[in-house]
Parts: C-alpha cells; sequence; structure tokens
C-alpha cells in the first residue's frame, strides 16, 4: 500500500495557477524525487503534502490519513525550501528543543557529526552560514526519527564534499526503512538518489518514471566528440549508419546518433587512416531527458 497518494492536485494562489494536476504515488521504503523548472509547482506540491497548504481540489492521503492530521506531526519529517529559527538560538538548543517533541527522537548529537555540525553546536542561528542552517534544517527533519521525510531542495547551499556526505546521510536514513521525498534541481542528486521520479512542469505532472528509464525512453542517443588529425568533410559522416548530425566546435567535430554510431564513425575513421585524438563518447543523461520533458526542451523541439 503507498504511503503516499496524491490524487489530482490542483492549487491557485490569487491568478496564478501553481499546480493544475499533479498525481503520483509514494511507495514504502523509496526515495521519491520531484523535478521541475523553477517556478513548475514542485514546492507547492510537498507543502500541500506535508499540511502545510490546503489543496483547491484533488485528494491527498499520508500514512492513510489526511495530511492535516496532528499525529502525522509525529510521523513525518519535514525540510523547508527557506525556512527560519530565532536567531540567538544555538544549534545546541535547537536539536535539544526538537528531539523533546517526540517520543523516540533520533540521537541528535550523531545527526550533528553527521551534518558537519559538531562544532557549531554553541553557535546562535544568526551566526551560522548559509549551508550551516540548511544542514541545521535538515537535522531538524531528521531527528524526530520519522516515518516519511520531506526535502525541498536538499543540498543547496552545500559545497561539493559537504553534498555527498548529505547523499550517504540520506541514503543511510533510507536503509533504516524511512520513506524520503525529495524535491530537488541537481540532476546527479535525482540519479544518485531517486528509485523514481516524477517531473512536474507547468504545475502538471509531465513524465514518473525511475531515472534511468526517463532517459531511456526520452533520449535514446549518444555523442562522440573527437580531434581529427586531419580535415574531415561532414559527407563523410553524415550518411553513416546510426548518425544523425555532424556538427563543428573549433577543432573539435561532434556525431550526434544512436547506439551504432560509435562502431560507424570509428570504422570509417580507421579506413581513412585518420586518428580521433581526444575522442569522448557521450551517454545521453537525465539532464538531456528532462531539458526534452519541460517547457523550453518541448518547445525548441517543436520550433
Amino acid at each position: 500500500m503507498p504511503v503516499i497518494e496524491v490524487d489530482h492536485l490542483r492549487k491557485r494562489y490569487g491568478d496564478t495557477l501553481a499546480v493544475s494536476d499533479v498525481s503520483f504515488t509514494v511507495e514504502p521504503g523509496e526515495i521519491f524525487g520531484i523535478l521541475g523548472p523553477n517556478g513548475a509547482g514542485k514546492t507547492t506540491t510537498v507543502e500541500c503534502v506535508s499540511g502545510l497548504r490546503t489543496p483547491d481540489s484533488g485528494a491527498i492521503r499520508v500514512l492513510d490519513r489526511d495530511p492535516g492530521d496532528p499525529a502525522l506531526r509525529q510521523l513525518v519529517g519535514v525540510q523547508l525550501q527557506e525556512s527560519g529559527l530565532p536567531d540567538k538560538l544555538t544549534v545546541r538548543e535547537a536539536l535539544e528543543l526538537w528531539s523533546a517533541f517526540y517520543p523516540r527522537p533520533a540521537g541528535w548529537r550523531q545527526l550533528a557529526a553527521d551534518l558537519g555540525l559538531s562544532g557549531k553546536l554553541g553557535e546562535r542561528y544568526a551566526r551560522l552560514s548559509g549551508g550551516q542552517k540548511q544542514r541545521l534544517s535538515i537535522a531538524l527533519a531528521l531527528v524526530g526519527n520519522p516515518r516519511i521525510a520531506i526535502l525541498d531542495e536538499l543540498t543547496t547551499g552545500l559545497d561539493p564534499q559537504a553534498r555527498r556526505d548529505t547523499w550517504d546521510l540520506i541514503a543511510g536514513v533510507r536503509d533504516r526503512g524511512v520513506t524520503i521525498v525529495l524535491v530537488t534541481h541537481f540532476m546527479a542528486e535525482a540519479e544518485r538518489l531517486c528509485d523514481r521520479l516524477a517531473v512536474i512542469d507547468s504545475g502538471a505532472v509531465v513524465a514518473l518514471d525511475t531515472p534511468a528509464g526517463l532517459v531511456a525512453r526520452v533520449v535514446a542517443e549518444q555523442r562522440l566528440r573527437f580531434r581529427p588529425s586531419v580535415p574531415v568533410a561532414d559527407e563523410l559522416l553524415t550518411g553513416l549508419d546510426g548518425v544523425r548530425e555532424v556538427r563543428r566546435h573549433g577543432p573539435q567535430v561532434e556525431v550526434v546518433g544512436d547506439g551504432n554510431v560509435l562502431q560507424s564513425v570509428t570504422a570509417t575513421l580507421a579506413a581513412h587512416e585518420i586518428i580521433a585524438h581526444d575522442l569522448r563518447v557521450e551517454q545521453a543523461t537525465l539532464d538531456d531527458a528532462f531539458v526534452r520533458l519541460t517547457g523550453a526542451g518541448r518547445a525548441a523541439e517543436e520550433a
């Protein structure tokens, strides 16, 4: 049975339709990702799921309860995209206070250590950097040992090492049986962590699949980049099996095609005694799928 069910969610702010038609389910123990451009309706969606906003229409069930059920406060941890604490509150005081709200809290000292906050326990909130505030927000979302954690823009403001450390922490939380809903705009984060992804654009779900599934069904192409040892005419490559397009980037040649393109191009270059210096093979990525699925990419294709 799904732990979260969203059915035809719709939410408007005045004249702005933030969410027009969002439906998805989240299964127990998975990391479910929500992707979309800025303003697509991602944050409004998770705020409705977490009970912070009331939808205009549609149905939401969280652990078979209405999102506004007070009992869910003990079962769902939320890290918002934007949040704040009193300026004079220290990190230690915040963690101790949040721990007191729950009957079986996680060890907040270990959470602080895992998130790189052990050296900041005596620091007031106002004096924390943006990344440190973000890490504290994550710790407060997890300190109650929730069954579900909703994390909005998990690693925004974190440096690359802190981001990877946080990914490891979230993977470990999921391994303990916690279901995670993750809103992100980092494609590497979505590929690394998420079991399934909902892509939201203009307030509606435009795709729902695994990261690999989204890439496979939307973008089935490879790109070869190389610097030929002698000039190569486009005509030598454009007629080859699997080749869709040949592009030039200064001395580099880029060949775009399907799964046969590597074999076709390298065999032809070898037959003409042309060496492909600095040859790189680039597979389609989640970034490519995201661009194709969302508004800007669809508009470019239609044009």
